[in-house]
């Protein structure tokens, strides 16, 4: 009996080794799933965040159509580095609307003079209730819209030239 209490220690710790071996071989699954897939955008009306712009509700992504949703910031790095997937996007003659995050009209002014303007609208979001309400924790991030207004997909930071397809994909699926 002596001799198993003294072999436990290492019996637990090769156990342990083991299982970590294992995991590390076959890591987890590292997407994100949102829950508000297949759910119903939440009712909002947000002033536009230029002058430019139409503001955005919900009701404006209900309008039959599919359309993207772009949660942005001008002050968001990464929001700058996708600015040019998203013209090619609105190029494909896909629909772009924005939300605009804790930011000013004369600087989301700026963001589109520098960076281009693919949206059609742009609300502003100065408390990010809507964001949060979205399910969106960071900025950026961009929803697939089906025309009754219900999320079919979300991307969760900048769109790549790589993520296009997928896009495009989740575009065309809404329809």
């Amino acid at each position: 009996m002596k001799r198993f209490i003294l072999w436990l220690p290492l019996a637990i710790f090769v156990i342990f080794a083991v299982t970590v071996a294992i995991s590390l071989r076959t890591p987890a699954d590292t997407r994100i799933h949102s829950r508000m897939i297949g759910k119903t955008l939440p009712d909002f009306a947000l002033q536009p965040a230029t002058s430019s712009h139409p503001g955005l509700s919900s009701a404006d992504l209900k309008s039959g159509e599919p359309r993207l949703l772009n949660v942005f910031a001008s002050w968001c790095l990464p929001c700058a580095v996708e600015s040019p997937q998203l013209i090619a996007l609105k190029q494909r003659g896909i629909p772009i609307d924005a939300i605009a995050i804790r930011d000013r009209p004369e600087d989301v002014a700026a963001f589109l003079a520098k960076y281009g303007d693919p949206f059609a609208r742009i609300g502003s979001d100065p408390e990010t209730e809507v964001q949060f309400a979205l399910g969106s924790s960071g900025v950026p991030e961009t929803f697939v819209v089906d025309g009754q207004g219900v999320i079919r997909y979300q991307h969760i930071g900048d769109i790549r030239p790589e993520n296009l397809p997928e896009l495009v994909a989740a575009y065309e699926d809404a329809r």
